[in-house]
């Protein structure tokens, strides 16, 4: 493919990625993926830090357990931050129609076009038209040959806390046979009485079972 993707319009773009995703959904039936969480804290001359693994497995029938594997560092970030962050991902998998990449829940504009690892990748803007912790304002990247999502670059639609004055966040997916999956995903908390919070999630390699 060329660096010059087929002109289609959001709407277009955005129905080909759910028809794909779909599909994509349906043909994986289980994998299994250690992910390594870190969070770090720095602000009055200090610097705090956690870490944690954890074994994700996935099932069509199932859905997505988490297990423990390890953990280490401040125990306040790891039970206030790392386990949240587990916590959050379970509710937004049980609430995903709210949640999903959908003209029920953005208004999307296409921004242009990108080459991405090789690949071109339509650029598009997206804006919520739904009130939800889990929904966010920015541009997406979809790859133009399996509209798949490749990378998100945002922040949060509704600020979550008084507390935090901005958060950005940026997330990447990567081709694992014929699936797209999470690769790597941080997120930078700017907090009002000073200091900044740096999450970062590495997905680590997946165990496909066809």
């Amino acid at each position: 493919m060329t660096a010059s993707p087929a002109v289609l319009s959001a709407a277009q773009i955005v129905e080909q990625m759910q028809h794909h995703n779909l599909a994509r959904t349906e043909a994986l039936k289980h994998y299994k993926s250690l992910r390594h969480y870190a969070v770090q804290y720095r602000g009055f001359s200090t610097t705090v830090a956690a870490n944690m693994d954890v074994e994700v497995e996935y099932d069509a029938s199932s859905g997505k357990s988490f297990r423990i594997v390890s953990q280490s560092g401040s125990k306040f970030l790891l039970e206030k931050v790392l386990k949240r962050v587990i916590d959050s991902e379970r509710e937004a998998l049980r609430d995903k129609g709210t949640t999903a990449l959908t003209q029920a829940n953005y208004g999307f504009h296409v921004a242009g076009s990108e080459m991405l690892r090789g690949r071109p990748a339509y650029v598009l803007d997206v804006e919520p038209l739904v009130e939800s912790k889990f929904i966010y304002r920015g541009k997406i990247w979809v790859d133009a040959e399996d509209f798949a999502l490749e990378k998100i670059e945002a922040e949060p639609a509704k600020n979550p806390s008084f507390w935090i004055s901005r958060t950005s966040i940026r997330q990447t997916f990567a081709k694992t046979g014929s699936f797209w999956l999470p690769e790597q995903n941080r997120n930078e908390t700017k907090v009002r009485i000073g200091g900044s919070v740096v999450l970062t999630i590495d997905y680590g390699s997946y165990q496909i079972v066809p």
